[in-house]
């Protein structure tokens, strides 16, 4: 009996030992790095503002940027031409760091027309006209030499017309 609570208690601590809490992740005793704040505005308003890292919003706005990096924030406008921006991590004396443009201002330029596809006619194609008949050649005769005829067998299921001889 003792062999079976032994054997349980050991499962069990096994168990236990393969999923721990998230409470007790070590985790949760790193600092989150230091944010700046950066206001971000465009001309027109309304564009969608996203971060490299993530954060997004729809302008004017302001977004907390990890202050340990520099990062690009890209805007999106439909009718616009995407813009993407740079944004610089400028070191202060204090020994913190500040993200500069701050506050971001871009214009953004109204986008290219798509080009337009050549308009389809859905109109009935004209009914062909018959070929004309083939002329026929003339050869010219040299003295002494007969004049040559000649003459095409047409076949009955063929809707050309037979060519006649030379005169």
């Amino acid at each position: 009996m003792y062999r079976v609570i032994a054997i349980l208690a050991g499962a069990l601590s096994l168990a236990a030992c393969s999923s721990t809490p998230s409470w007790m992740s070590l985790d949760a005793l790193k600092p989150e790095p230091i944010k700046d704040s950066v206001t971000l505005e465009t001309s027109p308003p309304g564009a969608v503002a996203r971060a490299a890292s993530g954060e997004s919003c729809t302008t004017p706005c302001s977004l907390a940027l990890p202050a340990n990096a520099a990062t690009t924030v890209t805007f999106t406008l439909a009718g616009y031409a995407p813009a993407t921006e740079a944004i610089e991590l400028v070191p202060m004396g204090d020994g913190t760091n500040r993200l500069q443009p701050n506050p971001l201002q871009v214009e953004l330029t109204a986008a290219a027309p798509p080009p337009r596809a050549p308009a389809v006619s859905r109109k009935k194609p004209a009914a062909r006209k018959p070929a004309a008949a083939a002329k026929p050649t003339t050869q010219s005769v040299t003295a002494g030499a007969a004049p040559a005829t000649t003459t095409a067998a047409a076949s009955p299921a063929s809707p050309w017309p037979a060519a006649q001889p030379a005169r």
